[in-house]
C-alpha cells in the first residue's frame, strides 16, 4: 500500500520523531509506514487521519492507485 504520510508530515513541518510522539509509536514505525514496509493497524490509521484532519482514504492507496 502506498501513502502520502511523508508529504502530509512535511506540510505540517513535523519531523518523523514528532509524528511518532503524537502517535505514541517509535520513529522506526513511522519510517516503516512512510516507506510502505509496514501497513498500520486500523486504530493507528485512524489516529494518522485524525492528526492530519483527513480520511484514511486520503492517506493510503492500493498499489497502482492514487
Amino acid at each position: 500500500m502506498r501513502n502520502v504520510i511523508p508529504d502530509r508530515r512535511a506540510d505540517a513541518g513535523w519531523s518523523q520523531q514528532r509524528l511518532a510522539d503524537e502517535l505514541g509509536v517509535s520513529r522506526q514505525t513511522v519510517i516503516s509506514i512512510e516507506k510502505g514496509h509496514f501497513d498500520p493497524s486500523l486504530p493507528l490509521a485512524f489516529r494518522l487521519a485524525a492528526i492530519f484532519a483527513c480520511r484514511i482514504e486520503d492517506l493510503f492507496f492500493p498499489e497502482g492507485g492514487e
